[in-house]
């Protein structure tokens, strides 16, 4: 049925569709070249600023200036627009409210061959603006066939990718040599290592800093406990070594870690040292960075959400509670504590803070809570032992101080785990559900 058919039987006609527009992608060097803003209100401000951004000498013609223009390098013409305000220009923008002056303007580019971007209408003229994502050097522009609304939300969507280091926006490495240069001096100054405090295991808790620069990096040295899930979202191109370390069993020594570390730096390559929680609690992110710093390498400390108070709160625990718990205390218990070089005062321990977080534990529990016991903290304060925390495998087995030990054992329960240890245990029962949306260990 036609338009004029179905006007004629008093249906309504379908408006006419235009076709997407399929421009042609193009990054103009505006750098020292004039451009000409129409129109000086909220709009015409923001083309003006991202004029000068690109380097454009930019004039502004409008009877009137957003306050916004006040300080900005631009040469005005305080007055309506007239024919001939384009002379010269290579770029011009028509931003003002009245559609007659912005399809003068535009009609006035068409006759100069000038490219110019309406503002009210952007079909209505020879060029557009997309969606623009910025993150360093780095420029995506987005179309979406003329829709701007589903471009603004692509073009948000990737600007965040890139914040968060989800969407790597790594150079090609390495970089070309400069006049002059050999290609191994030229990379050895860029190199450095980044101390990644990963979180407690769930990918979803490393830091956005974090993230990005793992993204960036030519080679990551992962830890066992580290989100290890991150690493197959790295490209074909990045290095990836285990130093993985579990009771017993070392991929790499210290020293080995210390040495790779800073080799590959000094090669030019940027490393990520990917380690659990974060790197500066018993994490042995400090004797890293002191062997970067003594080489003469570049290194940054990026902290991490440890897991010494975020295992606890994913599977209801909080460490303090008002009325309940004003301290808290953290622990390693690698060791046996009556073995020698244990280092740490179980009796200060046991008589001080309202709660008690141990890492690294199950090997010497039964001796750790006999311990505890014998130097005063009672036998049946509550206990919670949360293995693979915020991971999927999570499980949480909740005891008292003087059955911990066997329930873990009949349970087997293992590494990695954190335990818990006070009255702020009792709330797990009601708060368990609190725990975030998205990926959950079982309890």
């Amino acid at each position: 049925m036609s338009a004029v058919s179905a006007e004629r039987s008093g249906q309504a006609a379908a408006p006419a569709r235009r076709d997407p527009w399929r421009g042609y992608p193009v990054e103009l060097d505006l750098r020292g070249r004039p451009a000409v803003v129409v129109g000086a209100g909220p709009t015409g401000l923001r083309r003006a600023r991202g004029l000068l951004a690109a380097g454009a000498r930019v004039t502004v013609v409008a009877p009137a200036l957003d306050p916004g223009f006040a300080g900005l390098p631009v040469t005005v013409r305080l007055r309506r627009y007239r024919a001939g305000d384009l002379a010269g220009a290579w770029l011009a923008h028509a931003a003002t409210g009245d559609v007659a002056v912005n399809a003068s303007v535009a009609a006035e580019a068409r006759r100069r061959g000038i490219w110019c971007v309406r503002a009210d209408d952007a079909g209505a003229s020879a060029a557009r603006l997309p969606a623009v994502a910025r993150h360093g050097e780095v420029t995506v522009a987005v179309t979406a066939g003329g829709d701007q609304r589903r471009s603004q939300r692509l073009g948000a969507a990737i600007a965040a990718a890139l914040a968060d280091g989800s969407l790597a926006a790594r150079p090609a490495w390495p970089p070309a040599p400069a006049a002059g240069q050999a290609g191994a001096a030229a990379g050895a100054a860029a190199g450095w290592v980044a101390l990644i405090g990963g979180g407690p295991g769930d990918p979803g808790l490393i830091t956005v800093l974090g993230r990005r620069l793992l993204a960036e990096a030519d080679v990551v040295v992962a830890d066992r406990l580290g989100p290890r899930a991150l690493l197959a979202e790295l490209g074909p191109d990045v290095e990836v070594i285990d130093a993985g370390k579990s009771p017993g069993a070392h991929a790499l020594t210290q020293d080995q870690i210390n040495e790779l570390l800073i080799a590959r730096a000094r090669a030019g390559l940027r490393v990520a040292r990917l380690k659990g929680g974060d790197p500066f609690t018993f994490g042995r992110g400090a004797e890293e960075a002191l062997a970067c710093r003594r080489a003469g390498i570049p290194v940054r400390v990026v902290p991490g959400v440890t897991s010494a108070t975020a295992v606890p709160a994913w599977a209801g625990i909080p460490v303090t509670h008002r009325g309940l718990a004003s301290d808290f205390a953290v622990a390693s218990a690698h060791l046996d504590p009556a073995g020698p070089g244990a280092g740490v005062d179980w009796g200060a321990l046991a008589a001080g803070p309202a709660t008690l977080v141990l890492l690294m534990a199950t090997a010497h529990l039964g001796r750790v809570a006999a311990e505890l016991i014998a130097r005063g903290r009672a036998a049946a304060t509550p206990v919670a032992v949360i293995s693979h925390g915020t991971l999927p495998a999570q499980r949480v087995l909740v005891s008292t101080l003087g059955s911990v030990a066997g329930a873990a054992a009949r349970e087997r329960i293992g590494p990695p785990a954190v335990v818990v240890i006070g009255e702020v245990v009792r709330l797990r029962e009601e708060l368990a559900g609190a725990r975030p949306a998205g990926r959950r260990g079982a309890a």
